[in-house]
C-alpha cells in the first residue's frame, strides 16, 4: 500500500511524508520544487520531480506504486501574492487539481485527502470558526482551494471517489531540525530573518479589539498537521465514512504579541516589536474549532506556543548551520 504525496517536498508535504513512513506506509513524492527542496525528501522515499500539471506523468506514478490514495498538497499558497498573479494561482490549484483528478480515474485510485485552506472562510463575522460557517474567500487563493473542494465534491458525484477536504489556517514549528519553513511570506520565517539580520520585527497594528490589541490567529504545529492528514488516509484507506470537510483549529487561538514575546525568549535575543499601522483587511479574530476533526481524526493540539517557536528556532538554526558548512 501506498500513497502518492504532491508536493512532498515542501515544508508541509516533507513532514507528511515523515508521518506516513511513521504509520508504515509507503509514501511516494512528486514535487516540481518551485518551493520544495530535494533535501527534504527522506533517503529510500521514491521521488519524481515533475508538475501535478502533467497527467500523463502522475498516472503513470500511481500505476507504478500501486497507490491506494492521493495527498493533494501540492499548490500555489500565497494569497497576497495570488492577488497580482491570478492566472498562476489559478492554473496550478484548479488546473492541477483537475489533473490529479483524472491521473487518478485513469489509475483506478479512489482516494485523495485535499489539503485545503481557511482562507475559503475570508473574514467570517463570527467568533469561532465551524466547518458550518459559510464560505466567502477574498482572494484568488482563497477561491481556488474552494473551488478544488468544489471538484472533489463533484468528482464523487460521478465516481466512488472517496475524499476528505482539511481547512487550517497559519502551520508553524518543525517536527524534526532538518525540515523548516522557507517561506518569503510567512510569520515564523519573518520574525527568525529580522532578529538574525539585527532587525526588529514589526507588528501591523495593536489597536484591535483583542485582550493586548493585537490581531489572534490559530497557529499549530505542523507535525500535529501532518498526522491528522495520514490519520484521515487511513480512514479513506479503511473505507470509513468522513466528513467531506474538517478544520483544523486550535478553539482558542494566540496573539502575534504572544507570539513575539515566545520568539525573543526562545532565541534569547530581547526586543520590542515596532509597531506599524494595521494592515487592510486585517480582521481582529480568526479562530476555528476543532471539535469535529477531534472526534474523526483524533486532532488534538499537543504542542504549546513555546514548542512550536522552539521547534522553529532549532530548525533555523540548523539550515544556518549547514549553509555555513
Amino acid at each position: 500500500m501506498s500513497w502518492l504525496v504532491t508536493g512532498g517536498a515542501g515544508y508541509i508535504g516533507s513532514h507528511v511524508v515523515r508521518a506516513f513512513l511513521d504509520a508504515g506506509i509507503e509514501p511516494v513524492v512528486v514535487d516540481d520544487l518551485s518551493s520544495g527542496h530535494a533535501e527534504f525528501v527522506p533517503d529510500g522515499v521514491a521521488f519524481y520531480r515533475g508538475t501535478i500539471l502533467d497527467t500523463d506523468l502522475l498516472a503513470e506514478i500511481l500505476r507504478r506504486h500501486e497507490a491506494t490514495g492521493v495527498m493533494h498538497i501540492a499548490g500555489f499558497k500565497y494569497a497576497g501574492v495570488s492577488v497580482q498573479q491570478p492566472l498562476h494561482c489559478y492554473e496550478q490549484n484548479v488546473v492541477g487539481t483537475m489533473s490529479v483528478l483524472r491521473a487518478m480515474e485513469r489509475s483506478d485510485v479512489r482516494a485523495v485527502v485535499f489539503s485545503s485552506s481557511a482562507a475559503t472562510f475570508g473574514t467570517p463575522d463570527v467568533d469561532l470558526v465551524t466547518e458550518e460557517t459559510p464560505t466567502n474567500p477574498e482572494s484568488p487563493y482563497g477561491e481556488s482551494k474552494l473551488i478544488g473542494e468544489w471538484l472533489l465534491a463533484d468528482q464523487a458525484k460521478a465516481t466512488d471517489l472517496r475524499h476528505v477536504s482539511l481547512r487550517y489556517f497559519n502551520v508553524v514549528g518543525s517536527g524534526t531540525p532538518q525540515l523548516y519553513d522557507t517561506s518569503p511570506h510567512n510569520l515564523f520565517p519573518l520574525v527568525f530573518e529580522a532578529l538574525l539580520s539585527g532587525r526588529t520585527p514589526r507588528i501591523n497594528g495593536n489597536d484591535y479589539a483583542t485582550p493586548d490589541g493585537t490581531c489572534v490567529r490559530d497557529y499549530i504545529h505542523v507535525q500535529d498537521l501532518a498526522e491528522a492528514h495520514v490519520v484521515a488516509a487511513q480512514k479513506l484507506d479503511s473505507e470509513v465514512d468522513l466528513r467531506p470537510v474538517y478544520n483544523l483549529g486550535s478553539g482558542d487561538g494566540v496573539s502575534v504579541a504572544q507570539i513575539m514575546e515566545a520568539m525573543a525568549d526562545v532565541t534569547g535575543i530581547p526586543f520590542d516589536p515596532v509597531i506599524g499601522p494595521r494592515r487592510p483587511g486585517d480582521p481582529a479574530r480568526i479562530v476555528a474549532s476543532g471539535e469535529l476533526a477531534h472526534a474523526d481524526l483524533d486532532w488534538t493540539m499537543r504542542h504549546t506556543l513555546r514548542q512550536m517557536v522552539s521547534t522553529a528556532w532549532e530548525a533555523r538554526r540548523a539550515a544556518g548551520q549547514d549553509a555555513g558548512r
